[in-house]
C-alpha cells in the first residue's frame, strides 16, 4: 500500500517591493549566497549598553552554569572587574562545570599571574592563542580579537567588551569606555559556539568531550541571525563580503560605529558609493579619547574625500568610544567584534553577526542617536583648513596602513 503524499508546507509570499520585509529578505539571500553561511531563524537578542549592563548579565549567566562555560577574549587586562570574572570561573569549575577559557598570547599578556594561579588551581582550562614568543613573525601579526561567551551551549554573548577596567561603568567620563555586547539566545548560539571551536582547536587537543551535549536549540524569539567569521586570511575574506554586500545593499540609510577607522581605499569606495545614490552615510568614530592615535590619523586621512562625497563623520567626545556597529534601512544591522580596518578585516580572528530584525536594528540606532549627542560633527571648510602638521601625520601613516 502505498503511503498517502504528505501535503508540503505552504511557502512563505514574498514581502511587497520596497517594503521593510523585502528588504530584508533580499539582503538575507545576498548574504546566503554570496558567504555561504545559512542564516537562523528564531533567535532572541538583547541589545546591553556599556559595563553597568553588560557586565552583570555576563556574570549572572556565568553564576548560573550548569554544565560548560567556553570563554574567548582579546582583552583579559587587571583591575576588579577582571578579578570577579576569574573567582566566577573558578567558583563554577570547582563545582563541576567544565570551563574553558582561551587568552590571546598579545592582548591578554597584561592578565595578573594571580587570576591565572588561582583559575587554574580550580580546575578552569586556560589555553593561550599563538604566544608572540613562540611564533614566527608572520604569526605574531594574526591575532584572536575575538569575543565569546557561551554558556550551557544555550545563551551566548558577543560584541566589542573586553574583560578589564576600561569598560566598567557607563561611558559617563574617560576612564570608562563606551561599548556593546549583545546576549543571545536560538540557533546563531551554534554559529558563536562554532567561532569559539574554531580558535580552541587551533590550541588544545581535545575539541569536545562528554560534557558537551550538543543540544537542539530552541526558537525563543523571531530575530534572523548569520554568523559569519573572519580568520587570517591572504585575499578576500568572508568579513569584507558581508560589509560589502550591506553597504552596496543599503537603501535610505547607513550608520557605523567603529573603535579603529583605518579602511583601504576601495571601503572607502563603497562608503562614497552609498552617498553618491543618495543613502544617507553616517560615521562615527573615536574623537580626542582614544587608545590608539595612528589609527585616528590613518583615519583622518580619508575625511577629505568623504565630506566631498557627502558622508557625514561624527567623532566621540566623551570616551574612548570602542563599539562595532552597522545598521541599515531600519531592518537589519552588524555587531560583532570587527572594526572598520586593515587588521579587523586581514589579520585577525573576527566573529560578527547580521541580524534581520526591525527591533534590533531600532535599538542599535537608538544608541547611535544617543552617542551622537555626545559627538562632534566634522566641518567640512574646518577640516580643510587644519593645520599643516595634521596632514604630515595623516599621510605619514600610509607607510603602516596595512598593518593598523
Amino acid at each position: 500500500m502505498t503511503a498517502p503524499a504528505v501535503p508540503a508546507s505552504p511557502t512563505p509570499a514574498p514581502a511587497p517591493a520596497g517594503s521593510p520585509d523585502h528588504a530584508a529578505q533580499r539582503l538575507r539571500r545576498r548574504l546566503e549566497r554570496l558567504i555561504g553561511v545559512a542564516a537562523t531563524e528564531g533567535n532572541a537578542l538583547r541589545v546591553l549598553r556599556n559595563g553597568d549592563e553588560i557586565f552583570p548579565a555576563m556574570l549572572a549567566t556565568v553564576r548560573g552554569a550548569r554544565h560548560t562555560i567556553d570563554l574567548m577574549t582579546f582583552v583579559y587586562w587587571q583591575g576588579d572587574i577582571a578579578r570577579e570574572f576569574a573567582e566566577a570561573l573558578a567558583e563554577r569549575a570547582r563545582a563541576g562545570v567544565r570551563v574553558r577559557l582561551l587568552l590571546d598570547g598579545f592582548g591578554s599578556r597584561n592578565i595578573e599571574r594571580e587570576l591565572l594561579d588561582a583559575m587554574e588551581e580550580a580546575g578552569v582550562c586556560v589555553t593561550w592563542f599563538r604566544r608572540p614568543v613562540r611564533l614566527s613573525p608572520f604569526k605574531q601579526n594574526h591575532r584572536c580579537h575575538r569575543k565569546v561567551l557561551v554558556v550551557d551551549e544555550i545563551v551566548a554573548y558577543t560584541g566589542g567588551v573586553g574583560i578589564a577596567e576600561e569598560w566598567c561603568g557607563d561611558a559617563r567620563d574617560a576612564t570608562e569606555w563606551r561599548d556593546t555586547h549583545v546576549e543571545v539566545r536560538g540557533p546563531a548560539v551554534d554559529g558563536i559556539c562554532a567561532a569559539f571551536a574554531q580558535n580552541w582547536a587551533e590550541c588544545h587537543p581535545d575539541l569536545f568531550d562528554e560534557r558537551d551535549r550538543f543540544v537542539e536549540q530552541e526558537a525563543p524569539g523571531g530575530a534572523v541571525v548569520q554568523v559569519v567569521r573572519g580568520s587570517a586570511s591572504i585575499g578576500w575574506q568572508d568579513m569584507q563580503t558581508l560589509l560589502r554586500v550591506v553597504i552596496e545593499s543599503a537603501e535610505s540609510r547607513l550608520r557605523l560605529a567603529t573603535a579603529y577607522f583605518s579602511p583601504d581605499d576601495y571601503f572607502v569606495d563603497l562608503l562614497c558609493g552609498a552617498a553618491a545614490r543618495g543613502v544617507e552615510v553616517e560615521l562615527l568614530v573615536p574623537g580626542p579619547h582614544t587608545d590608539k592615535q595612528i589609527s585616528r590619523h590613518a583615519g583622518r586621512y580619508h575625511y577629505d574625500r568623504m565630506l566631498a562625497c557627502g558622508v557625514r563623520i561624527l567623532e566621540y567626545q566623551r570616551t574612548m568610544l570602542h563599539c562595532k556597529i552597522v545598521t541599515v534601512d531600519g531592518v537589519a544591522s552588524l555587531v560583532g567584534s570587527t572594526n572598520l580596518n586593515r587588521r579587523s578585516l586581514d589579520h585577525d580572528e573576527e566573529v560578527m553577526m547580521a541580524v534581520l530584525d526591525r527591533d534590533v536594528t531600532a535599538a542599535l540606532d537608538s544608541d547611535f542617536e544617543r552617542d551622537r549627542g555626545h559627538s562632534l560633527l566634522v566641518d567640512r571648510d574646518r577640516w580643510q583648513s587644519r593645520p599643516l602638521s595634521r596632514r604630515a601625520a595623516e599621510r605619514a601613516t600610509r607607510t603602516v596602513q596595512y598593518f593598523l
